[in-house]
């Protein structure tokens, strides 16, 4: 008889990222991976915050344009921290709290809707090309046309969450920034995310990409409608750090007393899309959806989000795992670079921990 050898066990998370790195995938990541809302993390870094000589070494707290995860990590709890308070419904109609939003099928249009991505509305469209300024593509925003009666197709739109963060400065009474700073960064202590960081933290931040003919963008949101909406809108120009996120994570939606209601996590969290032709909880997307980057691995009650600089965040509210991923791969260009990278690093840390495939 021969001896066999024992097949290879699950791929290492981090070796992944690193591998990635070093082969020129993306500049630079942080990974922080975990169980539950407080248990034992792992952390790593690697790469450089941009190439040439003002590049610096990725660390744990290397701050990121996290892009769409903006969506999930400002907008979506903001709406939700202002629905458990009765400031305002998920079934309200957005005309409700912007009135300026008019136009044919618009009236039927809710804020459940704009969450679910289920509004009707294009997907995207160059405001930042318009003349004028901020107020002026806030009002092309409200004043675009839908594509589809509402609640009949899924249409991932960043539109929808431009308006989603007009309800909520609304809503407030103040500006998105301050309200989100109010409503969600300030009560979960996350003091190393924000809009429009200060220009201190400008030697920590990840770069993005470079516009043509200059430098890359660094402490600017990448984003061309955020930037000309001032840099704060409901879709994109949060900027973070992977250990606030890891924390984000665990308080908000793992831990057993939220910032949240219960309620209002497992509505988040839950299919709104049925019959439809994409899967999508409050924000959040869901197994099975276009934009799912989890893996076939990643539980079937999961969810996630990415976000075009190359972020992402993963977690399952049954098993408790969870997976914070922040790279500037569009530093090297707008290329889906870190598509691949986020399955296959999804995929083992599911499988390290064991948890049922779907």
């Amino acid at each position: 008889m021969t001896d066999r050898e024992d097949p290879p066990g699950p791929a290492d998370p981090e070796d992944l990222v690193r591998s990635a790195v070093q082969d020129g995938v993306v500049p630079g990541a942080v990974l922080i991976t975990g169980r539950g809302a407080h248990g034992p993390v792992r952390t790593a870094a690697f790469g450089t915050t941009a190439d040439g000589p003002l590049g610096r070494p990725v660390t744990a707290d290397t701050v990121f344009d996290v892009a769409s995860l903006t969506k999930v990590v400002a907008t979506t709890p903001a709406v939700l921290r202002l629905a458990d308070t009765g400031a305002l419904r998920l079934d309200d109609p957005v005309r409700r709290h912007l009135p300026d939003f008019a136009g044919a099928g618009k009236s039927e249009v809710t804020i459940r809707h704009l969450l679910s991505h289920t509004s009707g509305l294009p997907p995207h469209r160059d405001f930042w090309k318009l003349p004028g300024g901020p107020a002026d593509r806030r009002a092309a925003v409200l004043a675009e046309p839908l594509e589809g009666l509402p609640d009949t197709a899924v249409r991932y739109s960043d539109l929808g969450f431009i308006l989603l963060g007009e309800i909520i400065a609304a809503v407030a009474g103040q500006p998105l920034d301050a309200a989100v700073q109010e409503l969600v960064l300030d009560p979960l202590g996350l003091a190393a995310s924000r809009y429009l960081p200060p220009a201190a933290w400008r030697e920590n931040i990840a770069a993005t990409e470079a516009p043509p003919g200059g430098e890359p963008k660094c402490g600017v949101v990448h984003d061309e409608n955020a930037e000309s909406l001032g840099g704060v809108a409901g879709h994109a120009g949060l900027f973070s750090t992977a250990p606030d996120l890891a924390h984000y994570l665990q308080a908000c939606w793992l831990a057993d007393e939220s910032l949240l209601s219960a309620r209002a996590r497992a509505e988040a969290l839950s299919l709104q899309t049925a019959g439809l032709d994409g899967a999508r909880g409050l924000g959040w997307t869901l197994p099975g959806d276009v934009w799912d980057h989890m893996s076939p691995q990643w539980p079937a009650t999961g969810a996630g989000h990415t976000g075009f600089t190359g972020t992402s965040l993963a977690l399952d509210p049954v098993s408790g795992i969870w997976a914070v991923l922040l790279t500037n791969a569009v530093h090297y260009g707008r290329g889906a670079r870190a598509k691949e990278l986020r399955r296959v690093v999804h995929a083992a840390v599911a499988a390290r921990a064991g948890v049922n495939a779907r």
